[in-house]
């Protein structure tokens, strides 16, 4: 897998089936390395060890009904109190970022509620804070650290 814009992380990585497989900490489970499985991997570990997210508060790949259609989120992050704190949208690095992500994010966002929003495709990241009031998002930095 391609190099990604992110610190270096050490991954379990297996082959089985002729598929390789990499270890998701979140799911306690091997599940299949496609590119966006290689940024989705990337993410949470960027979420343990640079921004310190307790694990338990990591959820990763789960559905969600919207309109009638079900649709799959990449990588949540709860608030100690339970409230959505960030939802991220993972790309394949060949995929760039463009409205459309941003316009999918935010419908995901609507039913959600997340305070932040991250869209990454491990080359290039952007971060936002939510203002659901305002139905608008404001780009910034980089998202905050966890705090208790």
């Amino acid at each position: 897998m391609q190099p990604l814009n992110f610190p270096s992380y050490t991954f379990r990585v297996k082959n089985s089936e002729n598929r390789t497989l990499i270890f998701d900490d979140v799911r306690k489970k091997f599940v299949v390395l496609t590119p966006e499985e290689w940024v989705r991997q990337h993410v949470v570990q960027f979420l343990l060890q640079e921004k310190n997210y307790p694990l338990s508060h990591i959820n990763v790949e789960k559905q969600i009904k919207m309109n009638g259609l079900v649709k799959r989120y990449d990588v949540v992050v709860f608030n100690p109190t339970g409230e959505l704190h960030l939802l991220v949208e993972c790309k394949a690095p060949e995929v760039s970022i463009s409205q459309n992500t941003f316009d999918q994010i935010a419908q995901y966002n609507i039913q959600l509620n997340a305070s932040y929003l991250m869209v990454t495709n491990g080359i290039s990241h952007f971060y936002c804070q939510t203002d659901a009031q305002a139905e608008k998002y404001e780009f910034m930095r980089e998202i905050p650290d966890f705090s208790r």
